[in-house]
Parts: C-alpha cells; sequence; structure tokens
C-alpha cells in the first residue's frame, strides 16, 4: 500500500523548468534575419524568395518532433531534480524475523517525549498487523548479546506480548550474534513449510552497533531506522580515579566529557561523596562533530576547550563517588550522565620483622606509626607457622633481615636484605656452593620514578659486600650498582618480593636521610597493594564471579546471595562449592551484596561508551547490509530520480540523437 508521493527537492527543480523550458522554445520561435542582396535575375532564387516570408523575428511554432524530445527531455530532468519518493507500509512476509535494539542509546528521549525503544516496540507490533493469514513471525531482541524471545508463530497477540516484554539496558550494541541467530533460522526453514529459503528479516535499531565491521547475512533485510537527527546528548565517556602512592588518603579523580550536540556547551560537574556534593569545576565542551579547522574557529570566537575535570580529595575510608555533568536540558540520555567508583578504604599496615638484631631497621620501623609491629627472631617467625592467632600470613608486609626463611605465607609482601629466598627465578650466583659477593659497590642509577624511589638521593650511598643478583627478565630492577644490581622487584602469583642486595650493616645507607623515606615509601607501597586501590567500574551487563575465599570469610554456610541496585532486589543460589556468580548488572548505577561479600560489597556499573553516547543513528544499515527503511511511520522510502534518469532520460537522449542525425520529421 502506497502513500502520496512527495518530492524532497521541490523548489529548485521549479525554477529550473521556469528558466530552461521558456529558453528552448525561444530558440525555435526566433530566425535569423537575412541581409538584402541587389541580384540580376531572381528565377534561381526562388526558394529565397519563398524565405522572404519568415525573415521576420518570429515565427509560427510549427509539428517539430525534435523540439517534442527536447521538451520531454527537459521536463523529466526537471523532475529527477525534484527527486520523487514514495513510501510504502511494512508488510511482513511468510516468514519474518524481528529484530529489536535494547541497548542504552535506545534509551534516548528523542522521539514526542518516548524512547527509541518504545518507538521501536510500536513500529514493530505495527509491521505484525501486517500479517496475513498463515504467515509466521519471530521476535529477537539484541544488545550486546541476543535471545530469541518468542520463536515463531502465527498468533499476532503472542507476537505483541513478546515484543511488550523487551526490557531497556544499558548495554552497548552488537549485531553478530543476533546475524547469527538469523543465519540459524533461516537454515533450518523447510520450503514445504514457508515457501521460501530464508525469511525477511527486520531490525529496528538506530544503528550504533561496534562490530558493523563483522557482520555478514544473506537474504531480505531491512534496516528500520529509529531516532531523531536533532538529538543533543552530553556524556561522560571515561573515568578513573586512584590513591596517591604518597599520600594513601588522597584520592584523584579524573573525568571526561563529549558533547555530541551542534553548539557549544558548558557544563557544570559535580562531584559527590557518598551523595553529599563536595566539589564542582566547569568544562567547555565542543561539538564532536566539529573538524579541527572548526574548532580552532571555535576557540578563537569563545574560549579554549575544556573536555576534562580532575579533582582530590582526601578519603581515609571507604566511600561511593560521583561524577556528574548537571546540564540536563539539550540532553537526550540519562545513563551516561554519572559515573561512580568504589573506593576502599587505606589497609592499615601490619609489618613483621625477623630479625637477629638491626638497630636500624628496628628504628625505622619503630618511626612509622604501625599498629603494633612485631619484631621477632627468626626461630620465631618459624614456629609461627603452627600458631594459627600468630600466623604470619596475617601480616601485610614481613623484612627479613640477613635471615633466607624456610617457608613464606601464600601470599603477601616481602623485603629481604643481603639475602634471597629460596625457589625463586630471581637468586643469588653460587660459586663453590657459596653466594658470590661483590664488595666495594657504589649506587650507579636508580628508578627514579618507582612510589619507592621518587624524590630520593642515592647517589652518595656505598655498599662494602653485595650478593651478586641473577635478575629474570620479568623482574624490574630499581637501584643499579657499578658492579651489578641492588635491589629488584619481582612478583610471583599472589607475592611480591623485593630484594636489596646487601647487608644494611655493610653500607651508609642507614646514616642517610633517604633511608628513613624509602623504608615508608616502600610500606606504602607494597601493603598497598591491590587493596589501595580503588575498584574498577563495570560495563553494563557484566556479571562479576565471587571467589569461594571471600564468601567463607561471611559464612561459610551461606545459601543465597541478593544483590540489590537500580534493578531492584535479584537473588541467587551459591553452589556448595567453588566461585559463583553474581546476577547479571544491565543498568548503570551502583549494586550492593547482602549480605556484604568483602570486595563486592558495592559495585559501580559505568556506561563510558562513545559510541553508544553519540545519538545520531545511521543513515545506513549496518555494516551495508540490506536496505534502509526511514520515516515517521514506519514507512519504506523509495527515491525515483535515478529511475527516471536510467528509463526516461537516456533513452529519450538516443532517440533525439537518432532524430537528429537522421533529420527525421512529424
Amino acid at each position: 500500500m502506497s502513500g502520496f508521493p512527495q518530492f524532497l527537492n521541490p523548489g529548485p527543480a521549479l525554477w529550473a523548468a521556469a528558466i530552461a523550458v521558456p529558453l528552448l522554445l525561444v530558440l525555435y520561435f526566433l530566425k535569423l534575419r537575412r541581409p538584402e542582396r541587389l541580384v540580376s535575375s531572381t528565377v534561381l532564387w526562388r526558394k529565397a524568395i519563398l524565405d522572404l516570408q519568415v525573415n521576420a523575428p518570429f515565427q509560427r511554432l510549427r509539428r517539430n518532433l525534435l523540439l517534442l524530445l527536447q521538451l520531454l527531455l527537459m521536463l523529466l530532468l526537471c523532475l529527477a531534480l525534484a527527486r520523487p519518493v514514495s513510501n510504502n507500509l511494512l508488510k511482513a512476509g511468510k516468514r519474518t524475523l524481528i529484530l529489536i535494539d535494547r541497548s542504552a542509546s535506545m534509551a534516548a528521549r528523542d522521539i514526542d517525549g518516548h524512547s527509541r525503544l518504545d518507538e521501536a516496540k510500536q513500529r514493530a507490533k505495527a509491521l505484525v498487523g501486517t500479517m496475513e493469514r498463515g504467515t509466521a513471525a519471530a521476535v529477537i531482541e539484541f544488545s550486546d548479546s541476543a535471545m530469541m524471545v518468542q520463536p515463531f508463530t502465527t498468533d499476532p497477540a503472542t507476537l505483541r506480548s513478546a515484543i511488550d516484554g523487551i526490557e531497556q539496558t544499558d548495554r552497548r550494541s552488537r549485531l553478530k550474534l543476533a546475524y547469527q541467530m538469523v543465519e540459524a533460522s533461516g537454515a533450518s526453514n523447510e520450503p514445504s513449510q514457508s515457501g521460501q529459503s530464508r525469511p525477511e528479516v527486520f531490525v529496528f535499531s538506530d544503528g550504533r552497533v561496534a562490530d558493523a565491521k563483522e557482520l555478514k547475512l544473506d537474504g531480505d533485510l531491512h534496516f528500520v531506522r529509529i531516532g531523531s537527527d536533532q538529538a543533543d546528548n552530553i556524556a561522560i565517556v571515561s573515568m578513573s580515579a586512584k590513591r596517591n602512592y604518597e599520600r594513601p588518603t588522597e584520592v584523584q579523580i579524573f573525568a571526561r566529557l563529549a558533547n555530541y550536540g551542534s553548539q557549544i556547551v558548558k557544563p557544570m560537574v559535580q562531584l559527590s561523596i557518598d551523595g553529599q556534593s563536595i566539589r564542582v569545576a566547569s568544562a567547555v565542551l565542543f561539538p564532536e562533530s566539529w573538524t579541527d579547522e572548526r574548532r580552532k574557529a571555535g576557540e578563537q570566537e569563545s574560549e579554549p576547550a575544556r573536555d576534562s575535570v580532575e579533582f582530590s580529595v582526601e578519603l581515609d575510608r571507604s566511600a561511593l563517588v560521583k561524577v556528574e555533568q548537571m546540564q540536563k536540558d539539550r540532553n537526550a540520555l540519562t545513563a551516561d550522565d554519572a559515573a561512580f567508583v568504589v573506593v576502599p578504604p587505606p589497609k592499615p599496615l601490619r609489618v613483621m620483622l625477623v630479625t637477629g638484631g638491626n638497630y636500624f631497621l628496628e628504628k625505622a620501623i619503630q618511626s612509622l606509626n604501625l599498629k603494633d609491629p612485631a619484631i621477632v627472631a627468626p626461630g620465631v617467625y618459624e614456629s609461627a607457622f603452627k600458631q594459627e592467632n600468630n600466623n604470619p600470613g596475617r601480616f601485610d608486609v614481613i623484612l627479613f633481615d640477613r635471615y633466607r626463611p624456610r617457608q613464606l605465607p601464600p601470599a603477601g609482601s616481602f623485603i629481604y636484605f643481603g639475602v634471597v629466598p629460596p625457589d625463586l627465578k630471581l637468586s643469588m650466583v653460587m660459586e663453590h656452593d657459596k653466594p658470590a659477593l661483590l664488595g666495594d659497590v657504589s649506587v650507579l642509577d636508580w628508578k627514579r620514578d618507582h612510589p619507592m624511589l621518587r624524590n630520593l638521593s642515592l647517589g652518595r650511598v656505598y655498599v662494602g659486600e653485595a650478593v651478586r643478583l641473577q635478575v629474570p627478565p620479568e623482574a624490574e630492577v630499581l637501584m643499579e650498582g657499578d658492579k651489578g644490581p641492588l635491589m629488584a622487584l619481582y612478583r610471583e602469583g599472589r607475592r611480591t618480593h623485593l630484594v636489596v642486595a646487601f647487608d644494611l650493616l655493610q653500607s651508609n645507607w642507614p646514616l642517610r636521610v633517604s633511608f628513613p623515606l624509602f623504608m615508608s615509601n616502600a610500606m606504602q607501597y607494597l601493603a598497598i597493594g591491590s587493596e589501595m586501590d580503588v575498584r574498577q567500574s563495570y560495563p553494563p551487563g557484566s556479571t562479576p564471579r565471587v571467589p569461594r575465599s571471600d564468601l567463607q570469610k561471611v559464612d561459610s554456610q551461606l545459601k543465597r546471595v541478593q544483590l540489590d541496585g537500580p534493578m531492584g532486589t535479584v537473588g541467587v543460589d551459591v553452589p556448595p562449592s567453588g566461585d559463583f556468580v553474581l546476577p547479571s548488572m544491565d543498568r548503570v548505577g551502583v549494586y550492593a551484596t547482602r549480605p556484604p561479600i568483602g570486595h563486592f560489597e558495592q559495585l559501580a556499573v559505568n556506561l563510558l561508551d562513545a559510541n553508544e553516547s553519540n545519538l545520531m543513528p545511521l543513515d545506513h544499515p549496518p555494516g551495508d547490509i540490506g536496505t534502509i527503511i526511514a520515516g515517521d511511520e514506519g514507512k519504506s522510502r523509495m527515491e525515483w530520480w535515478w529511475w527516471i534518469i536510467a528509463v526516461g532520460v537516456l533513452p529519450l537522449l538516443v532517440i533525439e540523437w537518432w532524430v537528429y542525425t537522421r533529420r527525421v520529421h512529424l
């Protein structure tokens, strides 16, 4: 069923016709005025005498085939310039697959106050309404995954119910899996049942898919374009937070914003801690669609662009940090207005020193304001493994002064002075079953940008005797002597080893100001580990895996865990053994486990996706597969200008050339 014809470019076509057609007619009206000449006789000039009657500037227009052809050509070209289009209502085929996008960008409310997903549902249900008796359809929902919510059925009511049941998510959009499901559905079709080898496919989406280059699909596909070209949006596209190694209570927050509109905007960005506004910063965002030249001109007209904000706050406790852009007008999508990060509290340092007696190390440990540091002899350390309350595994950092331990806790950080533990790739070079020694070593260089050695001056440190280290490629040399490495950092599974190749009593380092500073930096760096890092946010759709060890710290007999968040409360049964997975977190926001599970008490889910935040619908099918269907009423649009040129203009040009060369007349 066709609608009324429309013209996309009527004005220029009318002007062209008004100018070109009269000019063509004037050329046929005008005749050359012949000059008068005196001749002796007119017998031989009878034809010229006959032509005297048409010497006037204008003559009566006579029948002329060439003129008619040229007029028709002119009118067809003007008609093609007007770009006529026809709209055809969508109609379901004998077997139809309906794919509906429910990704984050489909939540944009840019169509008469309702979301793109609502619009897609309405158009899909209108398509279902065109099904004829005996035809069947199926419904697939997709975001970064795909699921068939309704297999093939001939019942329109069941199809409409399945379409209404599709829920909005904040996930990213990918079509590859959905197209694979389409291929599987088409391959399973029996010609005797459907009368055709493959179903017709209708994709209701704005086309903002991340895997367009990976798409492949055979068959009839119609991309129903959803969304407005005028949907402006301001988005937070990246966010990071970290603790300062030198000041563990200081948290530095960075966020970058993007403007997917057509005008310069200057939004205010608010930092909140546990729901309380702390600070506000401003940004100047140029449209992302602008070229470099246009941005330079914009900076000259107004002010330089500022698309990022930074905050620094003191946090000595756990906190929920929120960064939010506050300009809500000209902003069609809300899922990217805010981003969250969970900051765990600084971990208190628990330190053990294993030594036979070292004044400098003991004073350094006591000066660090640690809570109940343990200073024990080597024998006490080895026997402590048999005591549950004093097990060395409960300490964050263990220092070994000239003592090579026979056993280590399964996880933790360890510092060695003058020794290297056994069974490490980082080892001592042995000569005649004894460690090879280096004498009279001076510090040649050190890694100045490392948190443990930052702002330290080590150029005047001298070592009387040091062991020769064999450093594997994966280890990091922090201090280099003129005869070999003097300090190296090596990570092995859940253990971190810091090896100092010399005995402090065999050097002048304890007498220099850099030594207590190094001890403070090293304690913070090693004790912080992953506990001092902020917890990274999850993308929508994540299903975090909870280790069994974290669950046992709460209750080894726990049978069920609940996840509270923007989607409400969802429960999951805990398996009797092994790790378990939390439910899918499909919406942005903050989730919490109940009862609280260590490392999973709060979980932040952020969109942070420039592709989803850019709300401009594609003007072509994703992957350039199939045909595009546009229009606010779910109609397929077909432009006829190419057909006018191909079927009308080109053949008439050939006929006009033949008439001209053959002198054909009416």
